[in-house]
């Protein structure tokens, strides 16, 4: 497995999240490869914008909440905007993306969830450089000319992984059934 290391500049994952959403706008089609490259590039423009206040990769978790791309009953702002870009409605853009997902863009890791109960899976990761390593071709680009993702490593615990595991940390209560005849 190849070690990928990056210095959090943002870009690599902001292109995986990109690509990704990118993605269903052409399977779904009704969309022309300009208008996907104008939707592409607007979107990597404003979530660069977005997060540049944002993005702390020495606390990866640090700003998750604001970060996490949500479709749900309500579009994204900020995909509604990349949308409006080309002429998409967010009606249309309904019709073109998944009702529900849930995109969570942090340092090192781009992850995302389809539907309220749906799996989490991991489009990047990526590592932090130790000082003074140099970044890899690889991390800079999470994409290769094929447009597949670059290779995956182990990494810390994340964010979501974090947001995940803070259910119930009191045990379960205990109630007594009642029966009642008649």
């Amino acid at each position: 497995m190849h070690t990928l290391c990056a210095r959090g500049t943002m870009k690599p994952e902001i292109n995986a999240a990109v690509v990704f959403l990118t993605r269903f706008l052409r399977v779904k089609g009704h969309v022309n490869d300009r208008q996907v490259q104008t939707f592409s590039q607007s979107l990597q423009d404003i979530l660069a914008e977005q997060y540049k206040h944002h993005w702390f990769p020495d606390r990866p978790c640090k700003g998750s909440g604001y970060r996490c791309i949500r479709i749900n009953h309500k579009m994204d702002p900020l995909v509604g905007q990349a949308g409006q870009r080309i002429g998409l409605t967010i009606q249309q853009l309904y019709l073109l993306l998944p009702s529900e997902l849930t995109l969570w863009v942090d340092p090192f890791e781009v992850s995302y969830r389809i539907g309220e109960d749906g799996s989490i899976c991991v489009l990047y990761e990526s590592q932090p450089c130790p000082p003074g390593m140099p970044m890899t071709a690889a991390a800079s680009s999470p994409s290769g000319p094929s447009g597949t993702m670059g290779p995956m490593v182990d990494s810390h615990i994340s964010c979501k992984d974090e947001l995940m595991g803070l259910g119930r940390t009191s045990p379960s209560k205990a109630y007594n059934m009642m029966t009642v005849s008649s």
